[in-house]
């Protein structure tokens, strides 16, 4: 359970709360209203590239919370929890959750953004899949290092399952990126 610790604490989590999920509700719509002012400016293959980019985007950021929310929280936050005792009582506050919760769904949806972000590139004519192969074990470090820098928790398990995705994900660019670009 979740406690507030300031008298208008419980009334601002909702306000937050009902901010977030308004602006998750509406996203199609504003996305729409993006599209209809960015639209008239593209030639017609510009709009044929945008529009998958566009869906497969979304569906990687969503796929990302998701894994976020279902696999990675749990042992965050039992990790958390973990350095209660005799002397340390865990009375955690909604803010705290809130924010923390909200970081991490964010963090991982743009992390699995990365297939798209580098089939965008090798689309420029910025990288190719024989770059990709060859920088592997730099992008594997990065990987870590991102890891170690966006994980709230200084653990080994928790950056282990930050870098386990972002590899899985750079792997999966490079395959994308030989079957999309020609």
């Amino acid at each position: 359970s979740l406690i507030f610790i300031s008298y208008q604490e419980g009334f601002f989590f909702y306000l937050k709360l009902a901010r977030v999920a308004g602006v998750m509700l509406a996203s199609p719509v504003i996305f729409h209203q993006i599209w209809r002012f960015i639209a008239p400016g593209l030639y017609q293959h510009e709009k044929k590239l945008l529009l998958p980019f566009s869906f497969i985007s979304t569906c990687c950021f969503l796929g990302g919370a998701a894994f976020g929310y279902f696999v990675v929280f749990p042992p965050a936050f039992r990790f958390l929890i973990s350095y209660s005792g005799d002397f340390l009582d865990p009375m955690p506050a909604v803010s705290e959750y809130f924010s923390l919760a909200l970081r991490l769904l964010f963090a991982f949806g743009a992390i699995f953004e990365l297939p798209v972000f580098v089939v965008f590139l090798a689309k420029l004519g910025t990288i190719d899949a024989r770059f990709l192969a060859k920088n592997r074990k730099y992008a594997f470090l990065g990987a870590f290092i991102i890891a170690a820098i966006v994980t709230p928790t200084p653990d080994v398990v928790n950056q282990v399952l930050m870098a386990g995705p972002l590899v899985v994900l750079y792997e999966i660019s490079i395959v994308a990126v030989r079957f999309f670009v020609k």
